[in-house]
């Protein structure tokens, strides 16, 4: 199988393998959400080539791993994340974003909570 490049294009199915959107009931890729996103977003602009299929660039995947994180896990309305795109175009708190390892996160929370339970106990 041939692996394509990081900073080649990618397909609407990829992306959205990419991204995890997957239809719990059919196990499916959800294209359509992707496609919905398009006409909300100004900011998601993918490449049309010859028979109407889509291509996104690394940045446009960028920019859809920002929505999605404001919309499924900040639990944002469109019109909130739209909102935040446009005015402010700083990164994510990395600390909640789903894209980073946890782990490691955790870890850290777990032992400054530990430090503060021993400290109250004095």
């Amino acid at each position: 199988m041939i692996s394509k490049n990081n900073d080649s294009y990618k397909t609407i199915s990829e992306v959205a393998k990419l991204l995890n959107l997957i239809n719990s009931n059919t196990g499916k890729v959800s294209t359509h959400t992707l496609r919905f996103w398009e006409k909300e977003f100004k900011q998601v602009k993918p490449k049309i080539f010859s028979g109407n299929r889509r291509y996104y660039d690394i940045n446009t995947i960028e920019t859809l791993k920002k929505i999605k994180f404001l919309l499924k896990d900040k639990g944002m309305t469109i019109k909130g994340a739209k909102k935040y795109l446009l005015n402010d175009e700083s990164e994510l708190d990395e600390t909640i974003n789903t894209t980073i390892n946890r782990k490691n996160i955790l870890k850290t929370k777990l032992s400054k909570i530990s430090k503060i339970v021993k400290e109250l106990k004095k």
